[in-house]
C-alpha cells in the first residue's frame, strides 16, 4: 500500500522516448521534474512512509513517483518504480494483489516472466506484459490504483488504473500542456496545480455521483475503468469492468443450502487470501455482523487451519475498536468486547471524546478532500492511530456487505416495490397485498429516519425524464439525502442553478446500456444496490470511512467483503435471501436510527443469507441484532469543544471567502445546532461548511468566481 505521482508531457508525443535524448536541455528539465515530483510524493509521505523513489523517461516526457508502506517485501527490491527486466514498461502501484502465489508461478512456469523482486505489485507489469490492455486487468484480484507506462516502439501508451469498486484512490488533472496523475489531489500542488471549486459539481452533487471532485478540473479515474493515453487516440478513460445481476424474471434453481455454503465458502476464501503479508494483521472491530465475522473466520483459520494472520503463527488477532461516550446512544464498543470475549481474542479501544473530534476535525478533512455529512469520518481518522501505535501496518475492515446483502434501510422499499419472480414461492411474491401495504408503509418510515437524523427527506416532486424506471428514480432521493440544501449556497449560485434537478446528476452518471437494465431486466433491489454502490460506496464511504482515513496514518485496510468473486457470486441471488420477512420482529434493541414506528422495515430481515453463512462465526446476540450505521452523535453542547471550534472556524470572513457559501444560513445554524434541543440538520451544514473552509484553507482554494460556474 502506497501512494504515487504521475506526470506526462502531452504537447508532443511520449512515446518517442526509447530514443535516446542527451542534451543539457533534456537533462535539466529531466532533474527539475524529479525534484518537483519528489515534492509530490512528500505531500502524501503518510501513505507510504518507508521508502520514495522517482524515475524520468530519457526525454522527460514522462515521469513517476513513489512512497511505499512495506507490505510484502520488505527488501529494497520491492522500492517503486518497478520496471520489467527489459527496461521498457514501467509502473508506479498503490494497493494489494491477491492470489500472488498462483498468478506469480502461471507468469513464471507457462509465459517465462523474470520477476525482480517478490513484491505483489509486479504482477501488474508482468500480466500486462504477458496479456495487454485491456485483457490485463481481469486477472487483477483486489484493490489497486497504478500508472503503467509502456515503451515499447509499437505498443507505445500510459495506462493508469483503479480497481472495481473504487477502494483506492485515483485522480487527474491537465496543468498546461502536462497530465498530472497521483494518489491525492494534494500530490498536485508541487507540480504547478492551481485549485479552484469546481461550484457546479459541489451544489450539483457531482463531485457524490460521477467523475467529478470538489476541485474545478480534478477528475476521478472511475471504479472498474482506466485511463488510456496514446498518441493516436490522446486520453480516454475505458471500462473494463461493470457489476451485473441476475435477468429478475429467471426462477432460481439453487436450494438455500447451496446458496449458503456459496457465499461462506467466497467470503472464507476471500478472508484466507487477505491475510497474507509480511507484517502483522489486524481487524477493526465494531458492534456489527460484519466485521465481527470477519473476526470469526480469522480466528477459525488461524486455529484450526493454523493459517498465518500476516507474518505471525497466532491463534489470537487483535482487534481495534471505537467508543462514543455511553449516554449518546451511538456507542458499540460493549458489544465489540463482548465479540472478543467469545471468540477470546485481543481487543484495543479508542474512546472517541468532544476533544478528540474537535482536535481532528482539520486533519480528517484535509486527507480527505472532500465534505461529509457526519463526524464518524473524524472517528474513523483517530481510530486509525490505533493499529500503528501498536505496530500493526494492516487490517481487515467489514466495508461492502451491506451494499451487496441489502443492509440499509433505504433498500426495502425497493425490495418491495416488486415481486421477486427469481423465487415466486415466497411469502411477499405469492401476498401481493401484503407487499404493496408494506411498500408504502417502508417508504413513508423511511422518510420518518432521515427526518430524525437530520437528512433531507424528499417529498413527491415531478420526476426528471429518464429510462431508468421510476425505482431509479426513487432511489435518487435517497442518495441524495445528504446532499446539502440549497440555503446554504450563495444567492448567485442558486440562481445559476435554477430548477436543476440534482436527480439527473444520479440518473445521467448511469450509462444508457445500465439504465435499459434497471428498467427492464434488474429487479428494483438490485437497480438501488448497483446505484450505492457506483455513487455513494465510491465516492463517500471508501473515501472518507475508508482508504483517505486509514492511509493518513499509514494503515492499509483489506475489505474482504469487496472481493469480486464474492461480488459478483451475491449479486446473482434472488433478492429475497437477501431482504427476507419475517411476520414477527427477531432484530433486538433497535439503536438510535430506528424509530419505534419502522414496524414495517423491522419486519424485513436485511442481509440474511450473509446472516445464515457466518452463522458459526457470530454470537446469537449479532445474528439477531438489527443493522446499526456507524455514525457519529450529533447533540453537542453549546460553548464545548466542538461549538467553540466550529465558532473559531466559521467566522463571516472566513465563509465569504469560500465564495459560494451563504453565511446567514451558517450564522441561524450556529444558532441552533447545539444543546439538547440541538437541530441535527444545522449541525450538519456546519460540518459541511467546515470541511469547505478547512480544504480552501489547506489547499489555498482560490475564491469561487462566477467564471467557476462553466
Amino acid at each position: 500500500m502506497c501512494g504515487f505521482s504521475a506526470c506526462i508531457s502531452l504537447h508532443s508525443s511520449v512515446h518517442d522516448s526509447h530514443q535516446s535524448h542527451s542534451s543539457e536541455s533534456a537533462t535539466n528539465g529531466g532533474s527539475s521534474l524529479a525534484s518537483s515530483l519528489q515534492a509530490s510524493v512528500d505531500i502524501i509521505n503518510h501513505r507510504g512512509p518507508d521508502a520514495s523513489g522517482t524515475w524520468i523517461s530519457e526525454n522527460g516526457q514522462v515521469g513517476l513517483a513513489h512512497c511505499r508502506l512495506s507490505i510484502n517485501d520488505l527488501s529494497s527490491a520491492g522500492r517503486q518504480p518497478l520496471h520489467t527486466d527489459d527496461d521498457k514498461i514501467h509502473a508506479v502501484v498503490n494497493g494489494e494483489i491477491y492470489d500472488y502465489d498462483r498468478l506469480r508461478s502461471e507468469c513464471e512456469t507457462s509465459h517465462g516472466y523474470n520477476f525482480q523482486s517478490d513484491s505483489d505489485s509486479e504482477l501488474v507489469l508482468a500480466l500486462y506484459q504477458i496479456h495487454g490492455a485491456p485483457h490485463f486487468l481481469t486477472h487483477l484480484r483486489g484493490e489497486f490504483a497504478f500508472v503503467l507506462y509502456d515503451n515499447r516502439q509499437g505498443t507505445e501508451r500510459v495506462i493508469a488504473g483503479r480497481d472495481r469498486y473504487g477502494i483506492k484512490p485515483l485522480v487527474y488533472t491537465h496543468v498546461d500542456s502536462k497530465l498530472l496523475v497521483a494518489s491525492e489531489a494534494k500530490a498536485f500542488l508541487p507540480l504547478g496545480w492551481k485549485p479552484r471549486w469546481d461550484v457546479r459539481a459541489i451544489t450539483g452533487a457531482g463531485w457524490m455521483f460521477d467523475d467529478r471532485t470538489l476541485f474545478r478540473g480534478v477528475k476521478k479515474v472511475l471504479p472498474g475503468h482506466f485511463l488510456d493515453i496514446t498518441k493516436e487516440n490522446g486520453v480516454q478513460q475505458v471500462k473494463y469492468w461493470d457489476a451485473e445481476y441476475e435477468d429478475k424474471r429467471k426462477p432460481e434453481t439453487r436450494s438455500i443450502d447451496e446458496m449458503v455454503s456459496g457465499v461462506r465458502e467466497r467470503l472464507v476464501e476471500s478472508v484466507r487470501l487477505r491475510l497474507r503479508a509480511d507484517v502483522p494483521v489486524g481487524i477493526y472491530l465494531s458492534g456489527g455482523i460484519d466485521s465481527s465475522a470477519i473476526a470469526g473466520i480469522v480466528t477459525d483459520l488461524a486455529r484450526k487451519e493454523n493459517v498465518k494472520i500476516g507474518n505471525e503463527q497466532a491463534t489470537r488477532v487483535t482487534c481495534f475498536s471505537v467508543a462514543f461516550p455511553e449516554t449518546s446512544g451511538y456507542d458499540e464498543s460493549s458489544i465489540a468486547e463482548r465479540t472478543a470475549d467469545w471468540l477470546g481474542v485481543k481487543t484495543i479501544k479508542k474512546t472517541i471524546t468532544e476533544d478528540t473530534l474537535a482536535a481532528d476535525f482539520a486533519d480528517a478533512v484535509f486527507h480527505c478532500e472532500h465534505h461529509h455529512f457526519d463526524l464518524n469520518f473524524v472517528a474513523k481518522f483517530a481510530l486509525s492511530t490505533l493499529p500503528q501505535e501498536h505496530g500493526v501496518k494492516v487490517v481487515l475492515t467489514g466495508e461492502g456487505a451491506d451494499e451487496h446483502f441489502a443492509g440499509y434501510p433505504y433498500f426495502p422499499a425497493e425490495f418491495l416495490r416488486e415481486a421477486d419472480e427469481a423465487l415466486p414461492g415466497s411469502t411477499l411474491s405469492q401476498n401481493h397485498e401484503l407487499r404493496d401495504k408494506m411498500f408504502h408503509a417502508v417508504e413513508g418510515e423511511m422518510k420518518g429516519i432521515w427526518r430524525h437524523i437530520g437528512a433531507t427527506a424528499y417529498e413527491d416532486k415531478p420526476a426528471p425524464a429518464s429510462i431508468a424506471g421510476v425505482g431509479a428514480t426513487a432511489m435518487s432521493d435517497n442518495l441524495l439525502a445528504w446532499h446539502p440544501a440549497p440555503a446554504l449556497f450563495s444567492p448567485w449560485l442558486l440562481d445559476q442553478q435554477g430548477d436543476y434537478d440534482c436527480r439527473s446528476t444520479v440518473l445521467d452518471s448511469y450509462p444508457v446500456d445500465v439504465q435499459a437494465k434497471m428498467r427492464s431486466r434488474w429487479h428494483p433491489l438490485h437497480t438501488s444496490m448497483y446505484m450505492w454502490n457506483k455513487n455513494s460506496l465510491a465516492n463517500v464511504l471508501l473515501s472518507c470511512l475508508g482508504d483517505r482515513t486509514e492511509m493518513a496514518h499509514s494503515v492499509e485496510a483489506r475489505t474482504p467483503f469487496l472481493d469480486h468473486h464474492l461480488t459478483e457470486y451475491v449479486n446473482r441471488l434472488p433478492p429475497s435471501v437477501k431482504l427476507r420477512y419475517t411476520a414477527e420482529n427477531e432484530n433486538g434493541e433497535l439503536g438510535p436510527t430506528w424509530t419505534s414506528s419502522s414496524m414495517a422495515l423491522q419486519s424485513l430481515n436485511e442481509k440474511w443469507i450473509l446472516r445464515q453463512a457466518v452463522r458459526p462465526y457470530i454470537t446469537d446476540e449479532l445474528y439477531k441484532r438489527k443493522k446499526h450505521p456507524f455514525l457519529a452523535p450529533t447533540k453537542w453542547a453549546k460553548g464545548g469543544p466542538l461549538h467553540r471550534m466550529f465558532q473559531e472556524l466559521l467566522t463571516e470572513k472566513s465563509v465569504n471567502e469560500l465564495g459560494f457559501v451563504n453565511f446567514e444560513t451558517i450564522r441561524q445554524a450556529m444558532d441552533i445546532a447545539w444543546g439538547e434541543a440541538a437541530d441535527p440538520k444545522a449541525f450538519r451544514l456546519l460540518v459541511y461548511c467546515g470541511a469547505w473552509v478547512t480544504l480552501g484553507q489547506r489547499f489555498g482554494v482560490a475564491q469561487a468566481e462566477l467564471c467557476d460556474w462553466e
